[in-house]
């Protein structure tokens, strides 16, 4: 039997924080990542997580294979700037949507990737938590306006609803399999989102980010 110590380090070092195991079902090597966290890579591996009203985009050079997920929501923010007004409240989510995004693509490139190549199915954006408005709609708008205005390839999309969805994705191939969580019972998700919301509120974006 395979057990976690005996599981290789992933292809691309900056990911060796990832939760890795091996995949009973798929028999393969998986990386299950959490609210705020993404993975590449160039390997037969699978990436997998659970979304409610966070955005996943799986993205992959089709010629190369490789490829990655991420998972992401925008952050509510009123943060101003001193002398410079109001900072805009769409404005600062949309700068940290694009640098989620951004991390996703650029890693990829960096790995063997081609932009010309790229193509992406995103998932979420469900309303699983009634308190929390519209984020899961203000996150599927954004990354249907990111893929628009980068002129990606779009090739699926499941986005909405009221339930959260498992997710795994399979770079090598560009196989998506989606589960929509039925059981509304399930707190774990939302109060995971819970946490993710809170910390990223107000966060500031690292860096600026430049597309290779």
């Amino acid at each position: 039997m395979r057990t976690k110590k005996n599981i290789p380090a992933p292809s691309i070092a900056e990911f060796e924080s990832v939760n890795r195991y091996w995949d009973k079902q798929h028999h393969v090597i998986a990386a299950k990542i959490l609210p705020g966290e993404y993975y590449v890579t160039n390997e037969d591996e699978l990436v997998t997580t659970v979304l409610g009203s966070c955005i996943s985009a799986c993205i992959r050079d089709k010629i190369t294979g490789v490829g990655g997920m991420n998972h992401f929501m925008l952050p509510e923010t009123t943060q101003h700037k001193l002398n410079a007004g109001v900072e805009s409240v769409v404005g600062n989510a949309t700068r940290y949507g694009n640098y989620a995004m951004e991390h996703l693509i650029n890693m990829i490139l960096a790995n063997g990737g081609k932009r010309k190549n790229l193509e992406v199915k995103v998932f979420g954006g469900g309303k699983i938590i009634p308190t929390l408005g519209d984020i899961g709609m203000r996150n599927i708008d954004f990354v249907l306006e990111y893929i628009d205005t980068e002129a990606l390839q779009l090739i699926s999309q499941d986005l909405g609803d009221i339930y959260p969805r498992k997710v795994i994705f399979f770079p090598k191939t560009g196989k998506v399999r989606m589960k929509k969580i039925k059981d509304l019972h399930n707190e774990t998700i939302a109060s995971r989102e819970r946490q993710y919301r809170t910390s990223i509120k107000n966060a500031p974006v690292e860096s600026e980010i430049e597309l290779f």
